[in-house]
């Protein structure tokens, strides 16, 4: 850490005393004058804050296929004490995280990744109880995910949640968590970026930082110097799967925040859908939309009868802000709406024929319509151990699928009958049976009711279609 570094987070310590969440003085903000403002410690944070974060550990059992040598008696002989399995099967699979308690009755928040499938989940408190714990919500989108502590747990340290929105790049903070599981560890560094994109992620845009985070640290806190949350730890940039590079992503402590007031409202997380496919404005588009440079997200298509059309939005539009905070791409419009309870208002500033203009816009979750009607298929036909699915905004969402699709999805892959053959995946659209079109369950239900020697079976696989056949 360089001298000027180690000088900013000693001025910015100081006003850590009595209480983690006591506000930063601005008049702190500043570059030491002497050696002598600079012999201080980050000690009074950690104090407060790190008692409040958990370590998680999970366990869950996964599938184990089957080893082309199990049966050699030679292979066994000498590979016996490496525990090869005897055949197909079921085992423990143990992972590990990081958590932290948001509130005193036992709410923990931490990455969806990290009690992804568990069937079990143990935190270990900072007095080093083991608590078992149950999911209460979860946001495999956002990678969020809030789990309730069980029994008598007493008295619990809490860490206060904070304004993401006022943090600065260049402030300092805390990384803490439980990396590589070898206990509660403390690293510092600085908010290099915010509203940065993450490869694969749409729904939220993340505060980055080079505190270094490694794996267990998922889950973990970023700590402002003012001692309250200001982010979940959840990803990192690596070089071949190593550690920590010095480019660490945290999910905004302002929607932890707004998904704790969704669950409390409604028992679970409901995202908002502005009901329109948006694209980020590139200086190819700023020009052809006579903008002076490239801001905001344009509007490709609205969803009929949808929030977007209701506020007026049409095709070409350009977002500019929501609520006075720019827009740069789709996963910072995706965030703020995300921050409203669904019901809310928020103003939108658009670009539309040359001026600028405000829309409100009523935050709305996406509709289930049609129902999703899941069924496991059965019968003498191709699909026989199936699970599908009609398609909706709603259902969309949940499986991360384009929220305009429409027509019956594949749900899940068969483990038995004739459907385990086919070359089938997880989000697979059906989208015809021997040129006639499939557009719902019931529809598919008809078609595949039918006697047929050879099945010519459409479908649509990353704006693709492909067409199987059979018999």
């Amino acid at each position: 850490m360089s001298l000027v570094a180690f000088a900013l987070f000693a001025v910015l310590a100081v006003p850590v005393c009595e209480t983690a969440a006591a506000t930063v003085d601005e008049t702190a903000r500043r570059v030491p004058a002497s050696r002598s403002e600079i012999d201080l410690t980050f000690a009074p944070v950690v104090r407060a804050a790190a008692p409040a974060v958990v370590s998680i550990t999970t366990r869950k059992q996964v599938d184990v296929r089957r080893d082309l040598f199990a049966d050699d008696p030679f292979f066994r002989h000498f590979f016996r004490d490496f525990g090869v399995p005897s055949g197909p099967g079921r085992r423990e699979q143990n992972s590990l995280g990081s958590g932290v308690v948001v509130r005193d009755d036992g709410l923990v928040v931490t990455n969806h990744h990290v009690i992804e499938g568990a069937d079990e989940i143990t935190v270990i408190l900072h007095d080093r109880r083991e608590v078992r714990a149950e999911v209460l919500a979860d946001d495999e989108r956002a990678d969020l995910a809030f789990i309730m502590l069980q029994g008598d747990i007493g008295d619990l340290p809490v860490v206060p949640l904070g304004d993401s929105d006022r943090i600065e790049v260049g402030d300092l903070v805390l990384a803490i968590g439980n990396p590589f599981g070898i206990g509660q560890t403390v690293t510092s560094g600085i908010v290099s970026a915010k509203s940065r994109v993450s490869p694969g992620r749409r729904d939220v845009s993340f505060i980055q930082t080079d505190a270094a985070i490694n794996p267990g640290n998922s889950g973990g806190a970023l700590i402002g110097l003012d001692g309250t949350l200001i982010g979940v730890n959840t990803a990192i940039f690596t070089r071949g799967g190593g550690g920590s590079i010095g480019i660490g992503f945290a999910i905004p402590a302002n929607l932890v925040r707004a998904q704790m007031l969704s669950i409390d409202a409604e028992g679970t997380v409901r995202r908002p859908w502005l009901a329109a496919d948006i694209q980020a404005v590139d200086t190819g588009l700023a020009a052809a939309l006579d903008m002076r440079r490239p801001a905001g997200v344009v509007v490709n298509r609205v969803y009929d009868g949808g929030a977007a059309e209701r506020a007026g939005l049409v095709k070409g539009d350009v977002i500019l802000e929501v609520d006075g905070v720019e827009i740069f791409d789709e996963p910072g419009l995706n965030l703020r709406l995300a921050l409203q309870p669904i019901g809310e208002r928020v103003q939108l500033l658009r670009w539309h024929d040359g001026q600028a203009e405000i829309l409100s816009l009523r935050v709305e979750a996406p509709p289930h319509t049609p129902e999703p009607a899941r069924i496991v298929l059965e019968g003498r036909h191709p699909f026989d151990g199936l699970e599908v699915a009609n398609m909706s905004p709603a259902f969309n969402e949940e499986l991360g699928l384009d929220m305009f699709e429409t027509g019956v999805v594949v749900v899940r892959l068969a483990r038995r009958g004739f459907a385990s053959r086919l070359r089938l995946r997880t989000g697979d659209v059906i989208v015809a049976i021997d040129g006639e079109e499939v557009k719902t369950v019931d529809g598919l239900l008809g078609l595949i009711g039918r006697e047929r020697r050879r099945w010519e079976i459409s479908i649509r696989r990353d704006g693709r279609i492909h067409v199987l056949t059979v018999g």
